[in-house]
């Protein structure tokens, strides 16, 4: 079977290049699309986008990345999604109407009409509770995101109604719009993997305006137009998803004109926005990632508090910041952004740190020729923020050894299902994607999460108390100071460094599209508009 070359893929998809790999295109994956279908296109409106990394899940309840959602986004429906634009909002997808009952239930209707591809029937609300139960039924690593769901309890083909066992404020925010809220066939999963659960990267059925044309792992993943697609037409007949980790190999790629949709790095901001590409333009968007040093706790090196305090009044955060970010991000106070419920107006160790009380507190604890290591994902900017903490500690005597990952080892090493790879993990530079709701950003540290997310290991019930209370707060005010309250001990319990939101400034080609995004700048493909010839 033929197979295409990088070139093919970014340079344009010819109807001899189809002819030539026939209907698999070199053997990624491809859901039954007549050929004629796929060249037509392919020879259409294109949109040329970088992801930040491949995907290695499609299947809701079991996603790893912001990156693997927005491919969801247009292969799946969900009730709700986010509104493009600068204030954060949803609207409705898959549902005609959706409504509050009382503090506990809430109601939906669903549009008729909208079709599984590949012959599995209409969605209806029977797919809904088989796609929202089934998150907490096999025991998901995101059933946080579906909080206190107790069931759906179906009233007729479209008519449910979502059932929650106490109060669950950020259902609007996070699981509806999100990565839990996309909706399966459930025919069509009960026939691919027996019990309904994992099935990985390959989508047993499509509800959404796409499907997938071809999928090349570290290369390239290829959308197509969904022919069974009733719905509102998007304005590209093909999204070509290219993963490049590295922002600056982004931008070249960009400048290269493989690509016409990217973020960049806050240190090539400056000279985008003041001399930026032909025909392109420069979006500043605030960000909701967060990124800190991270300790195992569990590590025998850094059970000790102290050991853990004196690394932490160590950083320098500002220096960090300076050196990685070229002085264009702003220090974080904990994992909430400013602008979202919960937010610190500062952290309870200062930014610069003091080098004189962290060798205080190494002298606590007794210890002396201290070795580390730290462990981050291969990028310019985390490799700068690794090398600069290695820097900063060694003034306190202590020795760092950087281990570097690419992003598919990365995202497994702290769990405990892949394997014993997280008893080695001692300092980790890390950084998690977030949501317009403080449940969300602190949700991954909970003691459940330990051995999946919460790489700290780090345990407290009064977190985990508050974590299930202000998930139930509707007053702002007083949800606020859960939250607070909540990263205080984060950061009191000597694991977690808070560095940076940083800054997530897109930049795409207006000769090519209208570009639509999230107010953080994650790519809507969906409401992205073709700009005519």
């Amino acid at each position: 079977m033929g197979e295409l070359t990088m070139n093919d893929i970014v340079s344009g998809i010819s109807r001899r290049a189809f002819l030539k790999s026939g209907a698999t295109l070199g053997g990624g994956i491809v859901v039954g699309m007549p050929l004629s279908q796929a060249i037509w296109a392919a020879e259409g409106k294109v949109l040329k986008a970088r992801s930040i990394r491949d995907i290695s899940k499609l299947d809701p309840a079991f996603f790893t990345s912001v990156a693997e959602v927005d491919v969801m986004n247009c292969i799946y429906s969900k009730l709700t999604r986010y509104r493009p634009g600068s204030e954060w909002g949803w609207e409705l997808e898959a549902a005609e109407k959706i409504e509050k009952v009382d503090p506990t239930h809430i109601r939906f209707r669903l549009k008729k009409g909208i079709k599984f591809a590949s012959g599995d029937g209409e969605l209806t609300a029977k797919d809904v509770k088989f796609s929202f139960e089934r998150v907490i039924k096999h025991n998901s690593p995101n059933k946080v995101d579906w909080g206190s769901l107790d069931y759906v309890e179906i009233e007729d083909d479209y008519t449910g109604v979502v059932v929650f066992k106490a109060p669950f404020v950020p259902v609007w925010n996070i699981a509806f719009p999100y990565a839990v809220g996309q909706i399966l066939s459930e025919d069509a999963v009960m026939k691919a993997t027996k019990d309904g659960g994992d099935f990985g990267v390959k989508p047993p059925a499509f509800s959404g305006p796409y499907l997938i044309a071809d999928w090349k792992p570290n290369q390239y993943l290829l959308l197509a137009r969904n022919p069974d697609w009733s719905g509102p037409k998007p304005g590209f007949d093909e999204i070509r998803i290219l993963p490049i980790a590295d922002a600056k190999a982004a931008e070249r790629a960009y400048q290269a004109g493989d690509i016409d949709f990217t973020g960049i790095s806050l240190d090539s901001l400056a000279k985008f926005k003041s001399k930026p590409p032909a025909d392109s333009k420069v979006e500043e968007k605030p960000s909701l990632w967060y990124y800190w040093i991270g300790m195992n706790m569990d590590h025998p090196k850094l059970k000790d508090i102290n050991v853990r305090r004196a690394i932490q009044w160590a950083i320098d955060v500002p220096q960090i910041l300076d050196i990685a970010y070229s002085g264009q991000a702003k220090v974080a106070t904990g994992t909430i952004p400013p602008g979202i419920v919960g937010h610190r107006d500062k952290a309870l160790v200062p930014p610069e740190g003091d080098l004189a009380k962290a060798k205080e507190f190494l002298e606590k604890a007794g210890v002396s020729d201290l070795t580390l290591t730290i462990d981050c994902v291969n990028g310019i900017e985390s490799l700068a923020i690794v090398q600069t903490v290695q820097a900063q500690l060694s003034q306190i005597g202590i020795t760092v050894e950087v281990n570097v990952h690419d992003s598919g080892s990365w995202w497994t090493l702290g769990l405990e299902s892949e394997g014993d790879r997280w008893k080695d993990l001692q300092l980790i530079a890390n950084s998690f994607s977030s949501l317009p709701d403080p449940h969300y950003a602190t949700a991954w540290f909970v003691q459940d999460q330990v051995g999946i997310w919460n790489w700290e290991r780090f345990r407290s019930e009064r977190f985990d108390e508050l974590f299930a209370q202000g998930a139930t707060i509707d007053d702002q005010d007083t949800r606020a100071k859960v939250y607070q309250e909540m990263q205080d001990l984060m950061e009191d319990s000597g694991a977690y460094r808070f560095l940076t939101h940083g800054a997530n400034p897109i930049m795409y080609r207006t000769t090519q599209m209208q570009a639509a995004t999230r107010p953080d700048g994650n790519p809507l493909y969906l409401d992205f508009k073709p700009v005519s010839a």
